[in-house]
């Protein structure tokens, strides 16, 4: 799926999205004959948590990283599992958003850290209150707050807490909920986190193991669009790291696509690395011209 994702970029706009029926009717009267099997643009990162208040000035190094998974947990990343609740001893679960649980905000304005919520509400609801009433929903960055979080939690009980994924996306950045599915595959281990239209079952999607070599489909919108090519140097953290290993250059994509989604602009920027003519990303600068840099 990486390398259909890559074509459609570099010669069309990205991988289909599908908002609706209407679309998903579309596809089947493309030219004949059709693959059994295309990948569109629909994936899931099962292991990509965030928190609901997401704003670098709260965070240490390291503290966006930690993670107090119960044994066994995450452990249904393809069902839509996509909240995270504290167990009676402490640890973490993901559970279905729509179930209503209580919660625990954050306050970082009044007397008490953390403050917990006696109401039963479904994961997003919760989150609407604390943002209300408080701040968020509550962060648990270190296992001090862990603990601070887990001492309000009366006896047997359970309760939402601000971490959650998105859960399956769109490869261009879209919102559309729309789903055609044909069947949800195995969960726990699973490496079927991409999804592809199966034509030989008119259209329905079914998740396929990303490696899996396919047909796949692109789409173009016919609007404006403002390229611009910005020019970055990178000092390596270490003299063995390959600027222009593709696992680098994807990676530090992804980082700067995480930026710009934390700043809300993932909807309206695409971002790609333009090669020079030697195939190469980026090229070691010269001693020579830093330093007649420097001299200017």
């Amino acid at each position: 799926m990486a390398e259909a994702q890559r074509h459609c970029r570099e010669n069309y706009q990205d991988l289909v999205h599908i908002r609706d029926l209407e679309d998903m009717e579309t596809l089947k009267t493309l030219k004949r004959p059709m693959p059994s099997q295309a990948w569109i643009g629909l994936y899931v990162d099962i292991w990509r948590w965030r928190w609901s208040l997401s704003n670098a000035s709260f965070d240490k190094p390291g503290e966006t990283e930690f993670r107090l998974w119960r044994s066994g947990q995450p452990n249904n990343g393809l069902q839509e599992e996509n909240c995270t609740f504290m167990y009676i001893h402490g640890t973490w679960g993901d559970y279905l958003c729509d179930t209503p649980l209580k919660s625990i905000c954050i306050d970082v304005r009044g007397p008490n850290t953390f403050v917990f919520i006696d109401t039963m509400m479904p994961w997003i609801e919760a989150q609407s209150y604390c943002r209300e009433h408080h701040t968020d929903l509550a962060m648990a960055r270190t296992m001090e707050e862990n603990q601070m979080v887990h001492a309000l939690l009366p006896y047997n009980v359970v309760a939402w807490i601000g971490l959650y994924r998105d859960g399956w996306k769109w490869s261009d950045g879209s919102d559309s909920s729309f789903r055609n599915w044909k069947t949800i595959g195995p969960v726990t281990g699973s490496t079927k986190t991409c999804v592809a239209a199966d034509f030989s079952a008119d259209g329905l999607w079914e998740p396929l193991d990303c490696n899996v070599k396919s047909a796949f489909i692109c789409y173009v919108d016919f609007v404006p669009v403002s390229k611009r090519v910005v020019k970055v140097r990178l000092e390596k953290s270490s003299s063995s790291l390959d600027l222009n290993d593709p696992v680098v250059t994807e990676d530090l994509l992804k980082k700067l696509k995480q930026k710009l989604e934390d700043q809300g602009q993932n909807d309206v920027i695409k971002l790609s690395w333009k090669k020079q003519s030697d195939g190469k990303v980026f090229h070691k600068e010269e001693k020579e011209t830093k330093k007649r840099r420097d001299e200017l």
